[in-house]
This record gives structure tokens, C-alpha cells and sequence, in this order.
């Protein structure tokens, strides 16, 4: 992490039930860190799986406009049933 350098913040005014508060502040005491801390980790957690749920839909919306050609498709699925080990 980038904890030794100074980071530009913006505070932000965020309205959250007592019973969650109330869990973030035992998380964050049990992880030696802050609820600030906790709420910019699950922050950036969501913003990663949006960026990887953008990256999955792109790719199925692309092989949608440009198939993969079948017999790429059935080389590589023979390919695989040679190489798989008999279980």
C-alpha cells in the first residue's frame, strides 16, 4: 500500500444505519485498522468487480458480434479430451 505517501482526499458525508456502524467499528477493531479504512477497502472492492464485470460482458459481447470458428473450437475440444487424464 501506499502508506508513506500523502494521498489527496475528499471527505464525503455517507448515511449508514447504527446496527452497520456498529459492525464496521468491530471489524475494524478486530483488523487494527479504522471505519474510514474499512469503507475505502469495500470502495475499492466494488469498483473492481464493476471493472471485471465490464471486462467478462465485453468479452462474451464481443465473441456475440465475431463467433469463435467451430472447428478452432472442436480442434481445441479434441485437443483436450487427449490431454485430460482418465479419472
Amino acid at each position: 500500500m501506499l502508506y508513506n505517501m500523502i494521498i489527496a482526499r475528499r471527505e464525503v458525508l455517507v448515511q449508514l444505519d447504527v446496527g452497520l456502524v456498529a459492525e464496521l467499528d468491530a471489524l475494524a477493531s478486530r483488523l487494527a485498522t479504522n471505519r474510514s479504512e474499512l469503507l475505502r477497502r469495500g470502495a475499492r472492492a466494488v469498483l473492481a468487480a464493476a471493472r471485471e464485470s465490464d471486462a467478462d460482458r465485453a468479452m462474451v459481447d464481443a465473441y456475440r458480434r465475431v463467433p469463435q470458428d467451430p472447428a478452432v473450437v472442436e480442434s481445441v475440444r479434441r485437443l483436450g479430451a487427449k490431454a485430460s487424464p482418465d479419472w
